[in-house]
């Protein structure tokens, strides 16, 4: 690999435990990191653009790629085919930028058998009570789609354990604490202080 080549980074998290506003900070704090942008076959929602938001595609043409193996990772997800396309990691890190991936962790350990050199970062929340207490607030999912939050979080964090690839794992017990650690992290890595 050579010196100027950017560097990966996947964060995966269970629903709830804080991911997407961590992200969206890091995004804003770090100008040289390239949120990654997943193919998709379903249709743009209202202000969605096209190779910004996703690579909207054709259902023919997504299977088309998956079968010339173009997908570092991809998955069917309700109804629709969704997968990071090979392509766009490697231009985004050969120059020299730095992407953030948003990868659940079955997908991650898919996509380390391409991009084993990515850095795994793990988000939990304190634990399940403080979760569920979480996605009750958010007064956005009926008690059905909580229970299932929950049941999936229960079995994506066991996973996680057993089988995942994370370097670093940060409980988000407090937001702002958790903003700043994972900001000073995602930072050394990237001036390689981390001894790594």
């Amino acid at each position: 690999m050579t010196e100027n080549k950017g560097k990966i980074f996947v964060f995966s998290a269970p629903s709830g435990a804080g991911k997407t506003t961590i992200l969206k900070f890091l995004k804003e704090s770090i100008p040289e990191l390239v949120y990654s942008i997943s193919a998709t076959t379903r249709k743009p929602r209202k202000g969605e653009i096209d190779k910004h938001h996703y690579f909207f595609m054709s259902e023919k043409e997504f299977l088309d790629r998956k079968e010339k193996n173009e997908f570092a990772e991809w998955a069917f997800v309700h109804g629709n085919y969704y997968g990071t396309p090979k392509s766009f990691i490697d231009n985004t890190i050969n120059k020299g930028l730095h992407i953030i991936m948003d990868i659940d962790v079955f997908g991650k350990k898919q996509f380390d058998k391409v991009y084993p050199e990515a850095v795994g970062i793990l988000i939990l929340p304190p634990g399940l009570k403080e979760l569920e207490k979480r996605l009750r607030g958010r007064n956005s999912d009926d008690e059905e789609t909580i229970l299932l939050r929950l049941e999936n979080a229960r079995k994506e964090m066991e996973f996680a354990r057993k089988e995942g690839k994370y370097e670093y794992t940060i409980v988000n017990d407090n937001l702002g604490k958790t903003k700043c650690r994972v900001e000073s992290l995602v930072k050394s890595i990237i001036q390689n202080r981390t001894g790594e």
